[in-house]
C-alpha cells in the first residue's frame, strides 16, 4: 500500500516530477512530462504497478523501514533521507537535474557510519502500470523498452533480475557513494549520454540557490514562503511556461470515494493566481513566460476560452478511467484527462484579467497582444455575463448563477477599465463603466440574503460558498462593508470544521449535492487561507495570525500541502502538492507581514 499523502516528498526538473515516500520508495513518476503516462504508478495501486525503492535491506516479509529523518538540502528540491540502523547510518540523496536533454532521476547512496547493507528494487511498468517493458542489457547498460518509450538504468553496483524486477544488493561504509540513474529517451533514438551524477548534483544545487536569491520576501514566514515558491517553480513546465495544478492524478478528496481528478494540466485560474504570487515575490521571468503561454494557448480565440489547457496549450484533454488501477486506498475510479476542460466558468475571465493587470502594474514589459486580449475578453463577457455557469468548483450538476462568477466578471471589467484609463489600449470606456455598475448592482440585489446578512453561493440559494471570501480581496466591496463582515461571519459559522478550517460549500454525504457528486470532502486549504486574509482585512489580525499558523502546522515535515485537510482522519487529502494551496499561503504571509500580525 502507498504511504499517506503527507509521507511523500516532491522532486522534479520543471518538466515532470516524482513523489518519494519516507521509506525511500518512488511511487509516482511520469516521463517525460507531467502529463505523460506513469512508469511508477504504485501510488494509485500496488507495487505491481511500478515502484523504485532504495533503503536499508530488510526481511522479505517485513515493512520497509522509514527514514529516521529527511529534509531538503537548504532551499532546493534536493531530498536527503537518512536511516539510523543497528549497523550504522546511511544517506540517500534524490533529485532531478533541471534539463535540456533526457530527463533523469538520480539517487546517490552515501555511507555515513558503520557498514549498512542496502537494496535497490526497481520495477518499471509503463502506461500507468499496465505494460511490462522489455528489459535487457545494451553495451553494459540496462534498458527497458515499451512502444515509444525507453528508460535507461545506470549504476556501478551489481544488478540482477528476479520476478520482473531489477535488484541491487550492496553495502556502504563511510565515504562510499554509489549512484543510480534513470534516464528517459524515445525508444527509436540513440541511447542517452552516460549520466554524471556528482556534476549534476552540484549543478542542481547551484540552480536552486541562484533561483531563490531572487526572492524579495524577507519577512517572518520566509521559510514557508520559500518552500512554497520552490514548489510552484517545480510545477512550472519550463519549455512553455505552463503551470500544472499538481503533479498527480486521482489522489482522492474523499478517501474511498469518487472525487478523484487529474490535475496535471494548466488551469487558467490556478496559473493566474500563481503568477500573482510570483510577481509579488520578485519572479518576473516566470510571469513573462506564463503570459506568453497564455497568449499562445488562447491563440486569438477568446470566445472559446477554456478553463484549462495542456501544459503546451493543448485543448483536448479527454477524460478516461483506468480500470486496472484500484486507486489510492481503493478510491476509484482513477481518471486521466479532465472532462471539465470545456465547462463554462465565467470567473476565469476575471482571474486572467487580474493577472494581466498585475503584470502591467508591476512593470512587466508591455505586450500589445496581451492588452488586446484583455479587451476581447470583456467584449465576450459583455454578452455572456448574465448566463449561468459551472463556477469556480467545476460542479458536475446543473449550471447556476454563481455569485463568485459574477464578482469575477466585475473584476474583469474593472481591471480593463483601468487599462483603458491608463492610455495603453482603446475601448468603449463609458459603456463598460455602465457594465461594471450593472454587474455590481445585479450581484448585490440577487446574490445577497438580507435576512442573514450574507452573500450566498448562487442567486436565490441559501447555501454559502467559501469563494465569497474573495469579495473584499478583489475590491468588489470594502472590507468594512457590513455585508462583507456578515458573509465572513456566516462562513465561519456554517462552513467551519471543528478545528476552524473552511469547507468550500456544503456537501450531502451519500446524496448528490450542488456539485452533482456523492460523498463529502475535507476542508479546502485555499479557502482557509482566504479566511485568514479576510480576518486580517477586517482588523481581526490576531485571529488571522492564529488561523494562519494552524494552517502552517498542517504542512508535512517538508513544508508541502495537498488540496484539502480531512478533519476526521486528521490527514491531507487530494492531489499533492497543490499549487492552489501554496499560492494563498504566500499571499497570506505577505498580508500578515505587511500588517505586523505575527508572533515573535
Amino acid at each position: 500500500m502507498a504511504g499517506r499523502i503527507e509521507d511523500y516528498a516532491l522532486i522534479g526538473d520543471m518538466q515532470t516530477a516524482a513523489l518519494v515516500c519516507r521509506d525511500g520508495t518512488v511511487d509516482w513518476l511520469c516521463l517525460p512530462r507531467f502529463d505523460s503516462h506513469a512508469i511508477f504508478a504504485g501510488l494509485l495501486g500496488t507495487e505491481e504497478h511500478g515502484f523504485w525503492r532504495i533503503g536499508p535491506a530488510h526481511a522479505p516479509d517485513a515493512q520497509p523501514p522509514a527514514a529516521t529523518r529527511r529534509g531538503y538540502r537548504g532551499d532546493s528540491l534536493i531530498l536527503e533521507s537518512e536511516w539510523d540502523t543497528g549497523r550504522g547510518t546511511v544517506r540517500v540523496t534524490d533529485f532531478m537535474p533541471p534539463r535540456d536533454g533526457a530527463p533523469q532521476l538520480i539517487r546517490i547512496v552515501e555511507g555515513v557510519s558503520g557498514r549498512v547493507p542496502m537494496r535497490s528494487a526497481l520495477r518499471m511498468r509503463f502506461s500507468y502500470g499496465r505494460v511490462v517493458p522489455w528489459v535487457h542489457r545494451h553495451e553494459g547498460r540496462t534498458v527497458a523498452v515499451a512502444g515509444p518509450d525507453s528508460v535507461w538504468f545506470d549504476t556501478s553496483a551489481e544488478t540482477y533480475g528476479q520476478s520482473l524486477t531489477t535488484y541491487s544488493d550492496f553495502t556502504v561504509a563511510p565515504g562510499d557513494r554509489i549512484a543510480f540513474t534513470l534516464s528517459w529517451q524515445p525508444s527509436h533514438k540513440e541511447p542517452p549520454p552516460l549520466p554524471e551524477p556528482e556534476q549534476s548534483l552540484e549543478a542542481t544545487e547551484d540552480f536552486w540557490r541562484e533561483w531563490v536569491e531572487h526572492c524579495t520576501y524577507h519577512g517572518p514566514y520566509r521559510e514557508a514562503v520559500i518552500r512554497s515558491l520552490i514548489t510552484l517553480k517545480a510545477l512550472t513546465y519550463a519549455p512553455t511556461g505552463g503551470i500544472v495544478a499538481a503533479p498527480t492524478t486521482s489522489l482522492p478528496e474523499d478517501i474511498g470515494g469518487v472525487r478523484n481528478w487529474d490535475y496535471r494540466y494548466t488551469w487558467l485560474r490556478d496559473a493566474a493566481i500563481t503568477l500573482s504570487s510570483l510577481l509579488r515575490t520578485g519572479y518576473r521571468e516566470e510571469a513573462r513566460a506564463w503570459r506568453e503561454w497564455l497568449l499562445r494557448a488562447v491563440a486569438g480565440d477568446p470566445e472559446n476560452l477554456q478553463i484549462m489547457y495542456g501544459i503546451a496549450g493543448e485543448r483536448e484533454l479527454g477524460e478516461a478511467e483506468l480500470d486496472w488501477l484500484p486507486g489510492y486506498e481503493n478510491s476509484a475510479p482513477v481518471r486521466v484527462g479532465n472532462g471539465a476542460a470545456h465547462q463554462l466558468q465565467l470567473d476565469v475571465y476575471g482571474e486572467v484579467t487580474e493577472a494581466l493587470h498585475l503584470a502591467h502594474m508591476t512593470g512587466l514589459a508591455r505586450n500589445d497582444y496581451a492588452s488586446l486580449l484583455q479587451v476581447k475578453l470583456i467584449t465576450y463577457l459583455e454578452k455572456h455575463w448574465t448566463e449561468p455557469d459551472e463556477g469556480i468548483w467545476e460542479v458536475r450538476g446543473p449550471r447556476r448563477h454563481f455569485v463568485h462568477s459574477k464578482v469575477m466578471a466585475w473584476v474583469a471589467v474593472d481591471r480593463t477599465i483601468k487599462l483603458i484609463e491608463s492610455g495603453d489600449v482603446d475601448g468603449p470606456l463609458e459603456r463598460w463603466k455602465q457594465l461594471r455598475d450593472d454587474i455590481h448592482r445585479d450581484v448585490c440585489e440577487k446574490g445577497y440574503d438580507k435576512e442573514r446578512n450574507t452573500f450566498t453561493q448562487s442567486y436565490g440559494s441559501k447555501e454559502l460558498d467559501a469563494s465569497l471570501l474573495l469579495i473584499p480581496q478583489m475590491g468588489f466591496l470594502p472590507p468594512d462593508d457590513k455585508r462583507v463582515i456578515g458573509t465572513i461571519e456566516a462562513i465561519q459559522r456554517e462552513l467551519s470544521t471543528p478545528d476552524g478550517f473552511i469547507l468550500r460549500y456544503p456537501t450531502e454525504g451519500s446524496d448528490e449535492g450542488v456539485d452533482g457528486l456523492p460523498g463529502d470532502e475535507g476542508a479546502f486549504l485555499a479557502c482557509s487561507f482566504w479566511m485568514a486574509d479576510d480576518l486580517a482585512m477586517i482588523g481581526r489580525v490576531d485571529e488571522a495570525r492564529r488561523l494562519f499558523e494552524r494552517l502552517l502546522a498542517l504542512r508535512n515535515d517538508l513544508g508541502l500541502l495537498a488540496e484539502e485537510w480531512d478533519p476526521v482522519r486528521q490527514r491531507q487529502v487530494g492531489n499533492f502538492p497543490q499549487a492552489f494551496s501554496h499560492v494563498p499561503l504566500i499571499d497570506t504571509a505577505l498580508r500578515l507581514t505587511a500588517s505586523g500580525a505575527y508572533g515573535g
